[in-house]
């Protein structure tokens, strides 16, 4: 038994705690909400773990166990009064995002000759406008590891931070705004071109200058997508004051898939329009978020179920809004989400955490490389979701990644899959291990094995303390099934025989 001296001559006890929580990226109130899931009676108030980690209160033997249930670390190394480096000095390194290096010679990077090497750079590469202001903009969510406050907080004004928030309430909003609702059936072939949409698109909803929000009736039987885009438009409307330079909401082909040649001679060029459309789509986008997920309600949801995708269904939001907040809202930094569709096109890449993408570009691919969990259940008559440990060579280095897939649905009834997954790397060197070695040596055991291999004892008891800590239960899930290798298909397949070679 621990004496109560002995946890009061504890020196570095709340230091160690702080740095601790710290390099797990939580905040108190995540410790103290953690706490509360093993022992209510026990559990620290945030107030309290404050007093501790500032050395003005000592916590109770029982208090104590709980914080170091909740780290999946011994009592004593609490009390060792050893003032490990790495113990209690936080990682002053990057939190997340895509990497970057000085370049040189820098003169060569200067804003103005990217401004003309650029276009001349895409219509070689084949990539739009659109598409090249999408990579930026994951980018720019990278580096600021998707926190954009001030959107939140426009969004949070006006919806009062309820979760869930109804559609008549949104409704209500709407006409508080001046908007004006109109809903049509189909839209004729002339009313498509000017929206830009290609023949086979179905327009969920435009804005229609000066205050008329158009919505599709097949919304009015989906009120969860109905949601979704009355919450954009509001966003539109709050952000940019209705101004309509924001893109129509579609289903199916969107306008960067059109193939004929004037198009997409015309969309190789960086176009401004483009560059604009696409920023305002994804400021809408992540206002609609925030306003249907409110940051402080929908952590707390998340919390409470372990980031299971289901907590969709009680926010009362579409999987592909509460995946891709669970991005955003998460104390863990290192994540990304996928949105695929057959056979092989990656539609959107809300973040990606700096993971080679599977071709180097969004296009459409016939053949992406099966063993990554979003395309292997679009091929599997699976239902539910799936969870899946991977690892996959990032500049060189293994990174082990573990994800969760759902199947879905689209407005006309078209199968995608949604895939939302977590940096393990991170995670494992708070807890003082030697992330690199772990994934070297999961990554040989895979290669050994022709690709897929059991999870070893000894790393599934290290990758279960840190589904612990974050609280995820699908990675909990991966855990038991076999880990796998992929590769984003550049020529460097790490199986033998390679994959695309033998297929």
């Amino acid at each position: 038994m621990t004496s109560p001296s002995k946890i009061r001559n504890a020196h570095f006890l709340g230091t160690k705690i702080r740095n601790l929580r710290k390099n797990n990226n939580l905040t108190m109130e995540d410790l103290s909400a953690r706490c509360v899931k093993f022992n209510a009676e026990s559990a620290p108030s945030v107030s309290y773990l404050s007093m501790i980690e500032r050395g003005k209160r000592h916590p109770s033997e029982s208090m104590l166990g709980v914080i170091a249930a909740v780290f999946q670390k011994d009592v004593k190394w609490f009390l060792d009064d050893v003032p490990e480096h790495e113990a209690i000095v936080p990682d002053k390194g990057n939190r997340g995002g895509i990497a970057g290096m000085a370049l040189e010679p820098s003169f060569l990077f200067s804003n103005e000759i990217l401004q003309i090497a650029i276009p001349e750079m895409l219509s070689q590469t084949g990539v739009s406008g659109r598409q090249f202001a999408h990579l930026l903009i994951r980018a720019h969510q990278e580096h600021h590891q998707n926190h954009f406050p001030e959107i939140e907080r426009s969004a949070e004004s006006v919806g009062g931070k309820q979760l869930p928030i109804s559609a008549d309430r949104l409704l209500e909003i709407c006409k508080e705004m001046d908007l004006d609702i109109e809903w049509f059936d189909q839209l004729s072939a002339t009313e498509l071109v000017e929206l830009g949409a290609a023949a086979t698109s179905t327009v969920r909803s435009y804005f229609k200058v000066p205050r008329t929000l158009r919505l599709n009736k097949a919304l009015q039987d989906q009120p969860q997508r109905l949601k979704y885009d009355l919450a954009v438009y509001i966003g539109h409307h709050v952000l940019h004051a209705g101004d309509g330079v924001k893109s129509p909401s579609y289903v199916g082909n969107q306008p960067t898939d059109r193939t004929d040649t004037a198009y997409t001679e015309q969309s190789n060029a960086v176009d401004a329009q483009d560059i604009v459309h696409a920023w305002r789509d994804f400021e809408c986008s992540f206002f609609a978020s925030a306003l249907l997920c409110p940051k402080v309600p929908f952590r707390r949801l998340l919390e409470r179920h372990a980031h299971e995708v289901s907590v969709a269904d009680l926010a009362d939001v579409s999987a592909s809004v509460s995946m891709r907040r669970m991005t955003a809202v998460s104390s863990y930094s290192h994540w990304h989400y996928f949105d695929a569709y057959p056979p092989g096109r990656l539609l959107a890449v809300y973040r990606g955490n700096g993971i080679p993408l599977p071709w180097g570009n969004m296009r459409m691919v016939q053949d992406p490389c099966q063993h990554w969990a979003v395309f292997r259940m679009i091929s599997s008559a699976e239902a539910g979701t799936s969870a899946q440990i991977s690892v996959l060579d990032v500049g060189g280095e293994p990174r082990i990644y573990c994800c969760e897939s759902v199947k879905v649905e689209d407005m006309v009834k078209k199968n995608h899959v949604l895939c939302a997954g977590v940096d393990l790397n991170p995670a494992l060197a708070a807890q003082g291990n030697d992330a690199r070695e772990i994934a070297m040596q999961l990554r040989q055991a895979c290669i050994a094995n022709g690709g897929t291999v059991a999870i070893p004892d000894t790393m599934k008891s290290e990758f279960s303390r840190v589904a612990r800590i974050l609280n995820i239960a699908w990675l909990e899930r991966g855990i038991e099934k076999d880990a796998r290798l992929i590769c984003p298909r550049s020529g460097a397949c790490p199986r033998s025989p390679k994959c695309h070679l033998s297929t």
